[in-house]
């Protein structure tokens, strides 16, 4: 299924069509830690079931630049779920998820393996995001994107903004530009000069992409030029940790 000139109207249908194939991915990433302990035959099952959402049921490639259907991604999204992009032999995996026109932006971004278990990362700088809330806040208006993590004894914020790619529409180019922690006690300490410093070593603010292959009311798949895949979902209680 694509989406044509009813891509609203399907948008707002998938979370019926597809019911039963997110509710298998969600009980799959359940009790992992936001992927942190699933085993290599648990990232196996949920690559392939969120291959085959991806497969069947691809995002309008106007998701970052028509208002209308910008809505079904704005907004707060809370991480449930990330992992390799792939996993195994490729040879074992034919039909795994493989980037078009990897190497993005005037700096060049590639897709490289970070080999992402229960963590992030944003330009280098990696958080463990296992037993935490961590929400991804998208504003299509603005072109900006922020995640925040509560560490237990703090907050930590990164951010930035993001054009839409002229190579694939649903791929947003992120040059952050905000790095925040925030101690319980109201401390404040800001790190976003090492996005600066990077930027200057690249010659470029431009420092990771984010691709979405998959988006309905409920639910959000993405990958990333970290060679990640992401489980994203509106409820923070949709997964048991």
């Amino acid at each position: 299924m694509c989406c044509t000139s009813n891509a609203l109207h399907l948008i707002f249908l998938r979370p019926f069509v597809f019911c039963t194939q997110k509710k298998q991915i969600l009980e799959a990433v359940s009790f992992t830690s936001n992927g942190k302990t699933a085993t290599p035959e648990q990232q196996a099952k949920v690559l392939a079931l969120v291959r085959k959402l991806e497969t069947e049921a691809p995002p309008s490639d106007k998701l970052l630049s028509d208002p209308a259907q910008a809505q079904v991604i704005d907004g707060t999204w809370y991480l449930q779920y990330t992992s390799p992009s792939n996993v195994g032999d490729a040879d074992e995996f034919p039909d795994s998820w493989k980037p078009e026109f990897a190497t993005e932006g005037e700096a060049n971004i590639e897709t490289k393996q970070f080999q992402a278990k229960g963590s992030v990362s944003a330009a280098g700088i990696k958080v463990d995001t296992s037993n935490r809330v961590v929400e991804q806040i998208i504003d299509v208006a603005q072109s900006r994107v922020t995640n925040r993590v509560n560490l237990g004894w703090g907050t930590a914020i990164a951010g930035g903004t993001f054009r839409q790619s002229t190579k694939v529409p649903n791929r947003a180019v992120v040059s952050f530009d905000t790095a925040e922690i925030t101690l319980n006690n109201g401390l404040k300490i800001d790190l976003g000069f090492a996005f600066s410093v990077i930027g200057f070593l690249r010659r470029s603010k431009e420092n990771g992409w984010l691709e979405t292959t998959f988006v309905d009311g409920d639910m959000r798949i993405g990958r990333g030029n970290k060679g990640t895949m992401f489980v994203l979902t509106r409820n923070a209680d949709a997964v048991q940790p």
